[in-house]
């Protein structure tokens, strides 16, 4: 049971008709499915049923009372005030959408993309950066299975969703814009939980086992891979193995130029072992990652290695008084950036080595047949190491000394969160919460690769080892929401929020100004350098949202949603173009010098520095059924509308803001095909960072298509992705650095002036059997 009740706009990506896996909340058995599902395993996983709203709370409880004593198996009933109707979610993927994802795409955060106001920055092919209404990076908070990664990467190579596969999400639950103070602190956009392989329970003693097996091939990269989701289970037992291997070769553009540096290798494996008892359930989890390789046209350095290893523990228990939860984790990973040829070659090894410990506790109180309490604890911990081995014959550019980037890196949290939720009426509801997170930051000496004078290294070393490093950020936090909902076609929500959030450790440890090192440095692939700053404020985004929604008594028939949303942040964390005489550059870039200040086109050195900011825009988006009969099917016409602008307060436009852009998508059903048709627009983008020197990119139209057909236990997908292989360029995308070099004192060096250019054509495939 969702423990927010509309606050924000949660968005589930159920589990698939193919899944057979369910949320633990939605997990009621049917014997009497068993009896009749002949095409698929007995894994009895009934689907959620609607909550009606209730006359009088009492009789509400004692009904659904009755109907578990029927399977005493179970888990027990949630309390009475957690069963009062939430707010729908005012957008969602389904479970086969999900799914179908994995036909089109490795990377998950392109699931965003069909959320209101998501949008992903390009990275790697299975790396993007989620952004929603115009928050990127780790501006939004993203969990998986509850745990919080951390980069491990001076470029973000390894977020959070590159750990898991999109064929190994059964949930998602994005709150956009405002969220209440109970889902997490510490960052200012959207909190994304992301959840792999829940429980599932039959109704009987004996183990069932069902599995899902997929292979898949996309045309354009010469894209192919391999899912699996296993499932083994009882009444009070549950044991689901997920995972997925996937390899791609460099994708061509519409004009069929290859473009270098997008081929990647991946496997990510999630083993779970959940056990039940009236009232309580119990899940331990073990993981991990291997990525041997990963391509980046918009970064200097490619991925090498990555290896990520967690073990994830959690409790859910129904008491009299309410439900708690707890959850303790820890995830280990161990990175490397290189080069990869042809397109990258040279030798400058760079590493990182990452741990994520945490623990989060939560109770929820029943005061009321109308009063629900929150109330919670959580603490991360962060450490980081990051090096880069000297090369041999190459002092005093990148020797004789290991440069030492960030050493012995320490970032805490401690959150503790009190929040309120009145259901005054049917009509009326209001949350409010407050909270508060101490940020605890350090860092140990650091040496560059040479104290030669006639570099920087030294002497941003000795300045950098010579100040106090250690940091502590008192953040406090609160969140207000009023609900009206006079009937059953239209609600109104209107939400305002404070939310804050301390730098990252590379923000604020990240140390030389010598220009080549600082290339190293950004998550923001626009070819530009950056260091960090020593005296970053932390972030306070001030959110206001208000939601319109309209739709048919049964939200199956139309809908109509839209939300307009305001954000003013104090000292955004934004960058100024870095001024230190004494720097002197070797290799690529500009040094930190008048003309760095001042230049116009080109790649410029940065360092973070706060701003403040305002972000604002709507999102709009609605469906509606076209037709609904036996002969024709069901066919459902889908469409959104997103507009963001980002700029500080000095008039300086903030970076990566995505352009007005929007889908329109005709989606039928009928017997056991399903078609879709799909249009994506996206309009040009011209307001972009003077500071970062960002290049505008043009309007474009793409047309896709997708069908399917399933039978039995078998399904058959194929699509064809930008199906007039039109040329277009990636608003989000970056700066090319790979396909347009120049003759430099390095061999050959990127060329200012070209964005990243999007795949053209692509035919995919993917076969799935259920066993």
């Amino acid at each position: 049971m969702s423990s927010c009740t509309g606050f924000c706009r949660t968005i589930l990506i159920a589990s698939t008709a193919l899944s057979p896996v369910a949320l633990l909340t939605s997990i009621i058995p049917n014997p009497a499915s068993a009896q009749t599902a002949t095409e698929i395993p007995p894994i009895i996983v009934s689907p959620a049923r609607h909550r009606a709203k209730p006359r009088h709370h009492a009789n509400s409880s004692r009904s659904r009372s009755t109907r578990v004593q029927s399977a005493p198996e179970t888990r027990q009933p949630v309390p009475v005030s957690e069963q009062l109707p939430p707010p729908p979610p005012t957008a969602s993927i389904s479970g086969q959408q999900a799914l179908s994802a994995a036909l089109r795409t490795s990377d998950s955060a392109s699931l965003v993309t069909d959320l209101p106001g998501g949008a992903v920055w390009g990275a790697g092919g299975i790396s993007s950066l989620p952004a929603f209404n115009g928050f990127g990076a780790d501006r939004n908070q993203v969990t998986v299975n509850g745990m919080l990664i951390s980069p491990a990467c001076p470029n973000q190579m390894n977020p959070p969703l590159s750990f898991v596969n999109p064929s190994m999400i059964a949930g998602a639950k994005a709150y956009i814009g405002v969220a209440p103070v109970s889902v997490g602190g510490d960052y200012v956009g959207t909190r994304l939980d992301v959840t792999t392989a829940p429980p599932a329970f039959t109704s009987g003693p004996d183990f069932v086992t069902s599995i899902l097996m997929s292979g898949f091939y996309r045309s354009n990269g010469n894209i192919y891979g391999v899912d699996v989701n296993a499932t083994m289970a009882n009444r009070d037992t549950s044991i689901t193995y997920t995972g997925g291997w996937a390899r791609a070769s460099d994708y061509k553009d519409g004009n069929g130029r290859k473009i270098g540096s997008t081929l990647y290798e991946v496997q990510n494996h999630a083993l779970s072992i959940s056990k039940q008892t009236p009232g309580n359930l119990f899940t331990f989890e073990v993981g991990g990652q291997f990525i041997p390789y990963q391509g980046f046209v918009n970064q200097y350095m490619d991925m090498t290695f990555n290896r990520g290893l967690y073990a994830n523990g959690r409790y859910e228990g129904v008491f009299d008084w309410g439900k708690f939860e707890a959850r303790a984790y820890y995830h280990d990973i161990r990175h490397t950036m290189g080069f990869i040829p042809p397109d990258k070659v040279s030798d400058m090894p760079m590493d990182t080595r990452g741990q994520d410990t945490g623990y989060a506790l939560k109770a929820t109180i029943v005061a009321s047949p109308h009063d629900l309490f929150r109330v919670g604890n959580e603490f991360h911990y962060n450490h980081l190491d990051d090096w880069w081995d000297p090369v041999a014959g190459t002092a005093p550019m990148m020797g004789p000394d290991k440069f030492i980037n960030i050493n012995n890196g320490r970032r805490g949290r401690l959150g503790t969160f009190l929040e309120w939720e009145r259901h005054w009426s049917r009509e009326w509801t209001t949350v409010l919460g407050v909270r508060n997170d101490m940020v605890w930051m350090n860092t140990g000496n650091v040496q560059g690769y040479s104290n030669d004078p006639m570099v920087s290294y030294g002497m941003d070393a000795a300045a950098f080892n010579a100040r106090d490093r250690a940091r502590t950020d008192a953040n406090f936090d609160g969140s207000a929401l009023l609900r009206y909902e006079p009937n059953e076609t239209s609600n109104f929500e209107l939400g305002f929020a404070r939310k804050t959030r301390s730098p990252n450790l590379y923000e604020r440890y990240a140390w030389s100004t010598e220009s080549m090192a600082m290339s190293m440095i950004g998550w923001f692939g626009d070819g530009n350098g950056y260091v960090g700053n020593l005296d970053l404020k932390p972030e306070k985004a001030h959110t206001v949202t208000f939601t319109a929604g309209w739709h048919d008594p049964t939200k199956k028939l139309w809908g109509l949603e839209i939300t307009p949303y305001y954000s003013y942040v104090q000292d955004y964390i934004d960058v100024d173009r870095c001024f230190s005489p004494m720097a002197m550059g070797i290799g690529m870039g500009p040094v930190c010098d008048a003309a760095n200040v001042n230049a116009k086109t080109g790649f410029v050195n940065l360092q973070f520095a706060n701003h403040d900011a305002r972000l604002y825009g709507v999102n709009l988006s609605g469906h509606v059924a076209v037709w609904d009969n036996p002969a024709y099917g069901r066919g459902v016409l889908r469409g959104n509308l997103n507009y963001v602008r980002g700029e500080r307060t000095d008039g300086i436009n903030l970076y990566r803001m995505m352009p007005l852009n929007g889908k329109l998508a005709l989606d039928h059903t009928l017997g056991h095909w399903t078609n879709s048709i799909e249009v994506q627009l996206v309009g040009g983008k011209t307001e972009v960072s003077q500071v970062h020197n960002e290049l505008t990119t043009p309007a474009y139209a793409l047309l896709n298509l997708r069908t399917g057909y399933q039978w039995r236990n078998v399904r058959l997908d194929f699509g064809i992705d930008n199906v007039l292989n039109q040329q277009y360029y990636l608003p989000l995308g970056g700066a090319d650095l790979v396909d347009f070099r120049s003759v430099s004192m390095m061999g050959s060096s990127p060329m200012y002036g070209y964005n990243v250019a999007g795949p053209g054509r692509s035919y995919n495939t993917r076969l799935s059997v259920k066993f």
